[in-house]
């Protein structure tokens, strides 16, 4: 058993994070049935693809919310053909192809929101209003149905703003979001972090947001509408600028890889590489000076006070100390006394046995291929109801007749009416 495999999802997002959230549930046991585009989700010819080199550079934005899903022929794509970027966030699903502007398929949408537990979608605003699907229309065939969409200024029904129906994407998110004001090197530009947060963040309170309407709605019967948003996602992450701006009337901006109010909090250049040192407490401070055989450091600035004020200094001190080590050596001399850690890049966390221990590296089928490909994997452990993220993605339109019933493609049938 797993935690949420009596639940049933209607996904009828694409490209980031939409995808995101309703993975997360997949990952827990929920049934995600992916309501696709004619053509499918934007990102299934995405790179990289197995063997490849160049990575993702010639692939799309990811984002929260599409315009598609409005009929038009995107660019189709063989169905063993996606990438490592529909992979990764379409693992655990079924798929099902629709095109929700013809009566046909919007009616087989209809009658799947019936037996289904929530619906999610990432659209803007108003564009399940123009198929005639949205909230209002489902709750009335559903009256126990779960509502999420993820928009990047979210939806009129929870707080009306003239920002509703402009597009939005991570690098948008952000940027309103003052993410990237308080990110980068003192003298450098606002920089965005760089995993797409502004999508991954609201998809994961989304999905925070739908359980909480699940158990609502098993206490009354009761479903609703879920909505977040990518930028207040965004304020919610900042968090620290909003009360340090509401308590001292001041701007925080960018400050590298240091902490505006405590020190030693940082990155420090090794022999080899960099590793970050957290050592601000005065326990691992007298402990960070002994690996340094520095007691005179310990004794000249014992405080927290004293440390911030001289913290341009004692960071060169500091910095002078482990340019003479390699990574690997100063974290053995700080182990189990000061927090301490080696900046990795992606193969060393291949190579982590702490990830393999944790299941954080999942390998999965890649249709066309002779040879599983790794995702990342599930971070939500629970001790009786795991989640099982080891199901590749779907191939488009792969489940129909599970579905509906009909091995007829959406294609198919539209033929075979023209021919009628």
């Amino acid at each position: 058993m797993q935690a949420l495999d009596d639940v049933r999802v209607l996904d009828l997002t694409q490209v980031l994070a939409g995808p995101y959230c309703t993975m997360l549930l997949s990952d827990l046991g929920a049934d995600v049935v992916k309501i696709e585009r004619p053509g499918g989700d934007l990102i299934r010819p995405n790179p990289p693809f197995v063997g490849d080199a160049g990575g993702e550079g010639d692939g799309k934005d990811g984002g929260s919310e599409s315009d598609a899903g409005d009929g038009s022929d995107g660019d189709s794509v063989e169905e063993e053909a996606y990438g490592g970027y529909f992979q990764s966030v379409n693992r655990g699903k079924r798929s099902l192809e629709m095109d929700l502007t013809g009566e046909a398929d919007r009616e087989d949408f209809l009658e799947l929101v019936e037996e289904a537990d929530v619906v999610v979608e990432n659209f803007r605003a108003g564009t399940m209003e123009k198929f005639g699907l949205e909230y209002e229309t489902l709750r009335e065939r559903n009256p126990e149905l779960i509502y999420a969409s993820i928009r990047g200024f979210g939806d009129p029904r929870t707080g009306e703003t003239d920002r509703q129906g402009q597009p939005s994407f991570d690098l948008i998110a952000q940027a309103l979001g003052g993410v990237m004001e308080i990110t980068g090197q003192e003298d450098g530009p606002p920089t965005k972090v760089g995993p797409g947060i502004g999508d991954l963040f609201t998809a994961t309170l989304n999905a925070v947001g739908i359980l909480a309407a699940l158990h609502h709605r098993d206490r009354t019967g009761e479903g609703q509408y879920v909505d977040t948003a990518m930028y207040d996602a965004m304020i919610s992450m900042t968090e620290r600028s909003v009360y340090q701006h509401s308590y001292t009337g001041e701007v925080p901006t960018r400050r590298g890889n240091s902490h505006p109010t405590l020190f030693p909090y940082n990155a420090f250049e090794a022999a080899d590489g960099h590793v970050v040192i957290a050592a601000f407490g005065d326990n691992h401070w007298q402990a960070l000076c002994e690996a340094m055989d520095r007691p005179d450091l310990a004794a000249e600035y014992p405080a927290t006070a004293d440390r911030l004020d001289h913290r341009e200094l004692l960071r060169d001190e500091i910095g002078d100390w482990t340019a003479e080590h390699a990574a690997e050596e100063i974290c053995d001399l700080l182990e189990g006394s000061v927090p301490c850690a080696p900046v990795q890049d992606v193969s060393d966390v291949f190579e982590d046995p702490h990830v393999h221990a944790r299941d954080m590296l999942v390998d999965v089928e890649q249709p066309g291929a002779d040879e599983e490909v790794t995702i990342a994997g599930s971070p939500i452990k629970l001790s009786e109801t795991p989640p099982e993220p080891g199901e590749r993605a779907p191939l488009l339109d792969e489940h129909r007749e599970d579905l509906l019933g009909d091995g007829a493609s959406r294609a198919e049938r539209e033929t075979a009416d023209t021919d009628d």
